[in-house]
């Protein structure tokens, strides 16, 4: 064969698998969920997030408007670069409907710019920056479980209520570290607090011994982590180690219950946190957990749950639009209440947050402690309105000012 004959017969047969994949996705809703799977965040999302996925989907039916439901799963390895070119490539390529993304603010946000790019349904949930509903938003992003806003409007409040006036923070250094330190700041200082001093560290930090000593020279009440996953659960545990949690109170601005599952009740007795979701608050609650456990043996994490809810509430969206257009499904999504496992008073605000019921959590003492996974006791409930304001974020660009 020629050289040009070559290249027609490739151009034929590109053009034939392009078709065969427009065709083969035309038959499918396609689900993607991009996602720590083996660093930091693993355990708060990770496989757990896609097996509360296909339960979802099982109990959908399988199917919807005749078409399968198809699951992809990435690993983002906390790069914003992987997370936005494996999102652009599944939008490009396969026929991709709406992605689920789990944890790390900065790979959320760059990623939220290719939904809007490529007019595909974006639903952050791990990510906890509050700026992905404010400066960062878009017509096709929904931030599902929780925000830094609520997560400071609980615990920061509860502390500085009960005499924790002065701060030192161990923050995750990127955006999502310095969106929940500003929210705490704000709560403390709201409440008549100082905050003495801050040091960042790394995402992934093993030895925190160095930055502890900071938080301790400071002569600070209280220890403000603001950081999650096993970075949480690394500093907390050094702070046990060295003794600071004996001059210093802990806060812990976001930890999971994988996280206190790891640490034990010994270790993180009497912390308070706050939380979209526990596993023990009801029987609808318990009888969901139940289920995960007999599939994944834990109990779920709050961003696990609101994983199974956010495919449902897609899934149900598109049955009611009859059709997978973007825009179709985000306005039935933004008119529809949420009631089921995970919320039973959500909404999703014009500026693309999911209000909801947030709960302030204390961990009980190994005494209090009556069976399997019973670590906490609620110590405040509040209204979505409480944890996030009433009104939409005016930094958000879709919000008329």
């Amino acid at each position: 064969m020629t050289r040009k004959s070559t290249f027609v017969a490739l151009g034929a047969l590109l053009g034939l698998y392009a078709s065969s994949q427009a065709s083969a996705a035309a038959d499918q809703v396609v689900i993607g969920d991009i996602d720590d799977m083996s660093s930091v965040y693993a355990d708060v999302i990770g496989q757990g997030g896609v097996e509360a996925i296909n339960m979802a989907i099982t109990e959908f039916g399988g199917s919807v408007l005749g078409k399968k439901i198809t699951v992809l799963s990435v690993d983002h390895q906390n790069k914003p670069d992987i997370g936005a070119s494996k999102f652009r490539e599944w939008a490009d390529q396969n026929g991709l409907t709406m992605v689920l993304a789990g944890s790390n603010t900065g790979v959320s946000i760059a990623m939220s710019k290719v939904a809007s790019a490529k007019k595909v349904p974006f639903i952050a949930i791990g990510a906890g920056g509050a700026s992905l509903t404010g400066v960062d938003c878009t017509p096709y992003t929904i931030h599902y479980a929780y925000d830094t806003t609520a997560l400071g409007n609980g615990t920061a409040s509860a502390i500085v209520k009960q005499g924790g006036k002065t701060w030192f923070f161990v923050t995750a250094d990127y955006a999502f570290g310095t969106q929940l330190q500003e929210a705490a700041t704000r709560v403390v200082l709201a409440n008549g607090g100082r905050v003495l001093g801050s040091v960042r560290a790394p995402l992934g930090t093993t030895d925190y011994s160095s930055f502890l000593l900071q938080a301790q020279a400071s002569g600070a009440q209280v220890l403000g982590l603001a950081n999650a996953g096993t970075d949480f659960s690394n500093s907390l545990k050094a702070a046990n180690e060295f003794g600071i949690t004996k001059t210093m109170k802990p806060a812990a601005l976001l930890a999971f219950l994988t996280d206190i599952h790891a640490l034990t009740l010994q270790t993180a007795q009497g912390l308070f946190l706050t939380t979209g979701w526990y596993w023990d608050l009801n029987e609808q609650t318990r009888a969901f957990a139940k289920r995960f456990y007999a599939k994944v043996n834990r109990q779920p994490t709050m961003n696990q749950t609101a994983y199974f809810s956010a495919t449902l509430q897609y899934l149900n969206a598109v049955k009611a639009v009859g059709s997978t257009d973007s825009d179709k499904v985000m306005a039935q999504l933004k008119k529809t209440k949420i009631n089921d496992v995970f919320a039973s008073d959500g909404y999703i605000r014009a500026d693309g947050l999911m209000v909801h019921t947030m709960y302030v959590m204390q961990v009980k003492t190994p005494a209090e402690s009556k069976y399997p996974w019973d670590y906490y006791k609620v110590i405040k409930v509040m209204s979505g309105e409480e944890a996030d304001g009433s009104q939409p974020d005016p930094t958000c660009p879709m919000i008329k000012k």
